[in-house]
This record gives structure tokens, sequence and C-alpha cells, in this order.
């Protein structure tokens, strides 16, 4: 890979050797292309920087930071963005350290690439603007140092091809896929747990009746379902039909599972693919400027995960809402309190999730949003940088409702509700038990709701592996 790094630079000094013209190099960017850019490379990396770095808004995360710098590392590293070795190298570097540069929320439209908190990434690397070191956020200068590294030096082309790629959203995108997929595994076993926990006919998983559906991916929910929830007896004190929340389980996250499939796919090829422009192509002698840096497959995608995300919310709020009524759960005290009006159970952590499903306001697609800039030169663009960061947003919300979902079967358990009758309800019933204490008398339960979110975290990584 460092040989491809290394010949696609000396192809682009050729070129500029033989008075050649580079976008961003000899030239002005965007609607000013077709203006001279300075003269010297190191000013032109100064003159590229420097009129991007105009981001606002709360610091992104760290750890996204961090992955779209190792999704920028990559793409780079294909040989196609004419950037140099020592780039690489600092890049690959810095991701050994903690480092992570601060880089504000807003400013990207996700089109030309993620330029503007791109900028504000790499300025940091220069030891300009705030960095994160140990989790503190302090001077970049001074972070560096912490970190054991130098300042970042460029050339021209290094500077645009830093900016010039959908890194951001890719990555951002990336980490929201991963999160939702584990949600899914997640929303399995939480309701095959509630079922199981209020004596539920498994009929509604039935494999005839879901192989008739005509759905692979609602077959294959089922089928895990069924394994989740062998051995278990039913109570005998349900209806003949059970609540959409129990009874359309597979059609709905069946669904969500064709989504997240569409979308790794979508996101594996957009991490794996290069957004630069120009792309250099040496051994063709080509230089080709275009439009990859355009992030319309992840925008699309995006919105899409974020739907999905959204809609399991909705699911798993609406069975809190089930367990904690008791003209629905079997007779179980209102609120899951062991002596309510004392007592409160889970409450305010119904309170917190109904707060939480305001997530579907946030499910509004911004990749079709177009809005003009840059002169016109930019006249269409996706958003796609939105879109990620808001799917991330979603998958986060949706993780805690599963967090508090969890919370409230745990405390069912303690007001009354049986013990799983399936083997592999009652572990999982019995590792909440291990890290979240009954509610009795009522605590503070934000912690518990974060503790059951890691440890579901951990049972879905589990359960990914199972066939």
């Amino acid at each position: 890979m460092i040989g491809r790094v290394a010949a696609c630079h000396r192809f682009v000094h050729d070129i500029l050797a033989t008075d050649g013209s580079i976008y961003g190099m000899t030239t002005g960017f965007g609607p000013l292309v077709s203006f001279a850019g300075r003269a010297e490379l190191s000013d032109q990396a100064e003159n590229t920087l420097n009129h991007l770095s105009t981001g606002h808004g709360p610091d992104l995360d760290p750890a996204v930071v961090r992955a779209a710098l190792l999704t920028r590392l990559w793409s780079l590293t294909q040989g196609r963005s004419g950037v140099s070795v020592p780039v690489v190298d600092a890049l690959a570097t810095m991701l050994r350290t903690d480092f992570a540069p601060a880089v504000p929320r807003l400013g990207s439209v996700g089109a030309s690439g993620d330029l503007v908190p791109l900028a504000h990434a790499v300025q940091a690397l220069r030891g300009n603007g705030f960095a994160y070191v140990g989790g503190v956020r302090t001077p970049a200068d001074a972070a560096l140092r912490a970190a054991g590294l130098a300042p970042l030096e460029l050339d021209g082309r290094d500077a645009l091809g830093l900016v010039n790629g959908t890194s951001l959203t890719a990555a951002a995108a990336g980490l929201a896929v991963a999160s939702v997929a584990r949600s899914l595994v997640v929303a399995q076993l939480l309701s095959a747990l509630m079922a199981d926990l209020l004596g539920c006919a498994p009929t509604y998983l039935s494999e005839r009746l879901i192989t008739a559906f005509g759905h692979d991916a609602a077959s294959s929910v089922a089928r895990r379902m069924r394994h989740l929830l062998a051995g278990s007896t039913p109570s005998s004190t349900r209806g003949l039909q059970e609540p959409y929340s129990i009874r359309c389980v597979p059609q709905l996250l069946g669904a969500v599972a064709g989504a997240v499939d569409h979308v790794t796919a979508v996101v594996d090829a957009d991490l794996n693919g290069v957004s630069d422009n120009p792309l250099f192509f040496p051994e063709h002698g080509e230089v080709v400027h275009g439009g990859n840096f355009f992030g319309q497959p992840v925008a699309f995608a995006a919105d899409l995960l974020t739907t999905a995300a959204v809609q399991m919310g909705n699911l798993a709020e609406r069975q809190l809402d089930l367990m904690v009524d008791p003209h629905r759960n079997g007779g179980l005290p209102p609120m899951l309190a062991t002596v309510p009006g004392e007592q409160h159970g889970v409450q305010g952590v119904q309170i917190a999730a109904t707060a939480t499903v305001d997530m579907r306001r946030n499910a509004t697609p911004a990749s079709m949003q177009s809005l003009p800039t840059n002169l016109h030169n930019q006249d269409v663009v996706p958003f796609g940088t939105q879109t990620a960061l808001n799917a991330l947003d979603q998958s986060r919300s949706l993780r805690w409702l599963h967090g508090a979902l969890a919370v409230a079967l745990r405390q069912a358990v303690h007001v009354g509700v049986r013990r799983p009758t399936s083997q592999a309800c009652a572990a999982v019933l019995d590792r909440l038990v291990n890290v979240v204490p009954a509610i009795d008398p009522d605590r503070p339960l934000q912690t518990d709701v974060a503790r059951a979110a890691e440890l579901l975290d951990r049972m879905a990584d589990e359960q990914a592996l199972v066939p």
C-alpha cells in the first residue's frame, strides 16, 4: 500500500513539473477553480484549510472523529489521492495514541466531502485549535505534546487529500449501523424474555405462519426467537391474540433486519471506496476530475437506518408501557412498584422513555433536503453527514430504551411475574439480576439503565456468534 501511495505522489509532482493543471493544487477551490491558486504548495495547504475552518456547534464524540480519521487513512492508502507517505504514516501514528481532534458538529453538507469537519481535524493535527487526549479537551499543540506526536506538515495536495472525502459520513454511518445491528439482536432477546415472563403462547412465531408471510428476514427473526423460547410453557391465562408489540415482533424486526443488511452493504462499499477529487491513475497516466465525494448513497442508507431505529424504539417503549400497566401485564402492580404509592417502581423510567421516543421527530429524511451553496458550484447536495450523524444519535437513544425495558423486565420478576420457563430466557434474566438490583425501595435508576444497556451489548455480541 505504501508503494502505491508513493507512486501516486510522484505522479502528481511529475504532472506539476510539466505545468499540468490539478484542481486544488494549481487552482482555487470550488467556484473559484478558474482562478490560480497560491504559488507555493505550503501556502496552498494553508489556503485549503484556513477557509474551511469555520465549523460550529458542539464537538463531535472523539470516538467518531477517530473513526473518521481511520476511514480517511484507509482511503488514502488506496494510492489514488496523491498524498505523501509521511501524511499516511502520521495518521497511523496518531491512531496508536488516544489523541482526538476537537471537531465541531456543524459545517458539512456531505458534498465535496466532509470539508469543514475534516479541516478542523487536520488543523488539530497541525497543532491548531483544540483536541482531546486522555479524554480532556485542551489546546491542540499541548495535546500533541502529551500524546508524543509531532505537528503534521503538509503540502498542497496533502491538505486537500485529507479533507476532500466523505470519511466522517461513512464512519458515522458505520458506527450507527453496527449499533443498530446490535440492538436488533437485543430486541429479539428482550421480546422473547417478555413473552416468556408473561406466559405468551409462541404461536405467533409459527414456522408455517412466518414462511407464508414471504419475507426471509422475518423468518430468520422468528427462528431465533423460537430458539430463545425453546422449552417455555404458556401460562394459559393470556388471550387468544397478543397485542402487536408481542404478536408482530417477527414482522417488525424482520423488516429492520432487511434494512440493516442493505445499509451495511452500502456503508461497506463507501468505507472501502475512494471519495476524493481528483483521482490519480499513474498506471494510465490519468488525472480524473469528478464527483466521488458526493455522499448520496450513504445519505439514503442512513435515513433508512434512522427509520428502522425509530420503529424499534417505538416497539421498546410500547413493550415497556405494556409491562407497567396492570390491565395488560397479568395483574402485576402498576408501574411495577412493590408498594404502589409508597414506591413508584419504574414510573420515572417510563416517563424518560416516552421523552426519548421524541427520536420520531428526528426521523424526517435529510437526504433529499438539497440546498444550493458555493455560488451554485454545489447546486445539489445530499446532506449525507447530517443523515449519518442523525442515525448515530438515534441508535444511541434506541440503546437507552432497551436498557430501560430490561430494567422493567427484571423488576417484573421482583413484584410477582413468573420466572422464565425457557433455559435461554432464564439465562438472560439471571444476568440482568446480577447487574440490576430489585427496585425496593425506590432509588435513582440512571446508572441501572446504563448498566443494563452495557450488559445487553455484551449479550448481543455473544448471540451474534450463534448460528
